[in-house]
């Protein structure tokens, strides 16, 4: 540990860093922590913080006293954060030389805290190891840029590009309408490639200014800090740049949402072979395990996949997100697509999670509910050739108090993530959705107030 830590001091001198934000991700992801003297976090080698952020809604409030007081020590004990040495990187936006240090969180006997989005991530990826296989993932960020929006209580709205003129209509893969944002985007790439993300392409999506930001495919508990790194990046560029970036599944009506879409798959640690294919090039039984695995379990386990009130209007009637756990290859109407590839690259595309989920959780719960398919011998259903927007066998919950109801009840997934963890989670999620609806909507203004 020692020597890890040498290695980080030595970084850290080498960039004349002055300060660091040492940082964990709470439940909804946010970014909490500290920001430290670079000389202050090489002494204390690390940082601590209330176990209770972990139950943090994204209102700023808490869970119920007695799921608080179940699941935490009543004294609001501290947990211990230790810096991860490959979970560093530069601040290109601040004024000062700064770094970001991700950190572990564990209690004071030196165990993972059970909450925690990067242990329940790690955990998963364990499961794999001790298999002898290794997860490979590639993220795909859809998200908007808007005009700044000082009021919630007004609909959000394309921005001015460099022609003075917001976006109309649907510009989906436009190369002139990406470059609007040029400059914007010379600083994200600028930024990216300072803070060493492995991005690679950039898209214009349906909506007026949406675009997608492609990862290359990589580990995934990497691949999660990248994750996280980049939502920060994107919206201090768009500050510069006098927009905003919103990660929400469904900011605007009558628009497309923005998806968080895992290419996924599992290579054999020794040889790096991947387990999707058989020798002769066909798709193996573990592959077809792992699409059983997701079909049956991602329905259990919607609320990591969609987390929010806003997560459940991308699966509305008549939008571009499939409403279910289908599969088939090369279709873009289902949940589970498989892309055409070679038999090394063979995945399986997930295009249900919002862009609004916690990067380290969506990627476990994707990878658990695979891992689940293959252990558990689970055959999937027939491959979708067509449409299949329609198709009601396979769909998901359309709500999230249903959805919080099936995860509650799915001691599956439960067994591996933990009992603590999955009901911190589904308080926190009730907890928000019950201050959401204490709400009162212009929807409600609009069609009832002289109305009813």
């Amino acid at each position: 540990m020692s020597t890890k830590l040498d290695q980080l001091s030595s970084w850290l001198k080498e960039r004349k860093i002055t300060e660091v934000e040492c940082l964990i991700s709470d439940l909804t992801g946010i970014a909490r922590g500290k920001i430290s003297p670079t000389n202050k976090f090489l002494d204390e080698k690390g940082m601590r913080l209330p176990e209770s952020v972990l139950l943090q809604t994204v209102t700023g409030d808490y869970v119920e006293d007695d799921i608080y007081y179940d699941l935490l020590d009543e004294a609001d004990i501290d947990m211990f954060c230790r810096p991860d040495e490959n979970a560093v990187f530069l601040v290109p936006w601040a004024i000062e030389p700064t770094a970001m240090v991700i950190h572990d969180t564990f209690d004071k006997q030196g165990n993972p805290i059970e909450l925690s989005p990067r242990n329940i991530l790690k955990n998963v990826l364990k499961l794999y190891a001790d298999k002898g296989w290794k997860p490979i993932v590639a993220p795909e960020m859809e998200f908007y840029l808007t005009k700044r929006n000082s009021d919630p209580d007004f609909p959000l709205v394309a921005p001015m590009g460099r022609s003075g003129r917001p976006e109309v209509g649907r510009q989906s893969f436009s190369i002139d309408a990406a470059n609007e944002f040029d400059p914007l985007f010379e600083d994200v790439y600028d930024w990216c490639e300072i803070q060493g993300l492995d991005l690679d392409t950039l898209i214009h999506e349906d909506g007026p200014a949406q675009m997608e930001i492609n990862f290359r495919h990589g580990e995934a508990l990497h691949l999660a800090d990248q994750i996280t790194v980049f939502k920060r990046t994107m919206r201090e560029a768009s500050l510069k740049h006098d927009v905003a970036a919103t990660f929400m599944a469904k900011p605007i009506t009558d628009q497309p949402g923005s998806a968080m879409h895992i290419h996924q798959s599992v290579v054999d640690i020794k040889t790096g072979k991947n387990l999707f294919s058989n020798p002769d090039g066909s798709m193996s039984e573990l592959f077809m395990q792992h699409i059983g695995g997701l079909q049956k379990y991602i329905p259990e386990l919607l609320p990591l996949f969609a987390p929010n009130v806003n997560s459940f209007r991308r699966f509305l009637p008549d939008t571009s997100a499939p409403v279910n756990v289908e599969w088939g290859e090369e279709n873009r109407t289902v949940g589970l697509r498989v892309p055409e590839a070679t038999p090394q690259n063979r995945r399986v595309e997930n295009r249900l999670a919002g862009a609004d989920a916690n990067p380290y959780l969506v990627l476990a719960a994707s990878l658990l509910c695979g891992y689940m398919g293959m252990v558990g011998d689970i055959k999937p259903s027939a491959p979708v050739k067509g449409r299949a927007y329609e198709r009601r066998n396979l769909r998901l919950p359309i709500t999230i108090e249903h959805a919080l109801e099936r995860m509650e009840a799915c001691k599956d997934a439960e067994k591996y993530l933990g009992e603590k963890f999955m009901r911190g989670y589904v308080a926190v999620k009730r907890a928000e959705h019950e201050n959401y609806k204490r709400v009162i909507s212009s929807w409600e203004r609009e069609f009832l107030l002289l109305s009813v």
